[in-house]
């Protein structure tokens, strides 16, 4: 595939299976030879945690790469298939310092330039909040996802995500891409699913990715095992609905 394809996935509303959608993405690419790196920005280190590695163990982290004290090269952790930059609360610690820094939105994307010809996908898990650390996913990245759970009318989430992306755009990352919505925790027997997914295509305009990812509670265990539900239930309706959504994403 070449030069990396840089994909932040992001909505500052919580609980939307943000995290569980990049550790699935990232798990079903590798299935398929692509080589992969996932990037936790999240200084609740969900995404570190999901893989089983434990953040209080590092040495180095996505802290220390925020911070100057390393490259991203050397903190890098290998999960099976997939390389993760794995984060800690001191993420939190970073984003203040980066307030204080000139050019403080391009510290992610400077440190992840070396790495890029290494790999076909990265994929930044960014935190549940518009700051700094978001701002700096999404001036890294080329496109961006956008997860939307299927069980609350979240579109208030979305529009506030979309003039983060579109102050980005004018300041930071003129070429960034909403490359669309996935649909996660999908019931299909609710009509309130269908009726949050028509009025994100209608409202915002945007493609919602097929196909939604159904609820699950085999999604819900993977993470306590520190797998991915590719790994933990490989044959669920969750794990190939993520396997689609990876080729659609990364056709």
């Amino acid at each position: 595939m070449g030069r990396a394809r840089v994909v932040a996935v992001a909505n500052q509303k919580g609980g939307v299976a943000k995290t569980t959608t990049v550790h699935s993405l990232g798990a079903a690419l590798a299935e398929q030879g692509i080589r992969t790196l996932l990037v936790d920005l999240d200084p609740q280190a969900c995404l570190t945690w999901s893989t089983g590695t434990d953040p209080d163990s590092l040495e180095r982290s996505l802290h220390d790469v925020l911070l100057g004290r390393c490259d991203a090269a050397d903190a890098l952790v290998k999960i099976n298939d997939v390389n993760l930059l794995p984060s800690t609360i001191d993420v939190a610690g970073a984003e203040v310092h980066l307030l204080s820094k000139t050019g403080r939105e391009y510290v992610l994307q400077r440190a992840l330039e070396p790495l890029l010809p290494e790999y076909d996908a990265v994929l930044i898990d960014c935190p549940p909040s518009l700051g700094i650390c978001t701002i700096n996913g999404l001036t890294a990245a080329g496109e961006v996802l956008i997860p939307l759970q299927c069980e609350t009318l979240s579109q208030r989430g979305v529009g506030q995500l979309l003039e983060t992306v579109e102050d980005v755009r004018a300041y930071t990352n003129e070429h960034l891409v909403v490359r669309g919505v996935i649909a996660t925790m999908y019931d299909g027997r609710t009509k309130l699913a269908a009726t949050v997914i028509s009025d994100v295509r209608e409202r915002f305009a945007l493609e919602v990715l097929e196909p939604p990812v159904p609820k699950s509670v085999r999604v819900a265990e993977a993470p306590g095992c520190g797998r991915s539900v590719l790994t933990h239930a490989p044959m669920s309706k969750a794990a190939e609905a993520y396997r689609q959504l990876a080729l659609a994403v990364f056709a």
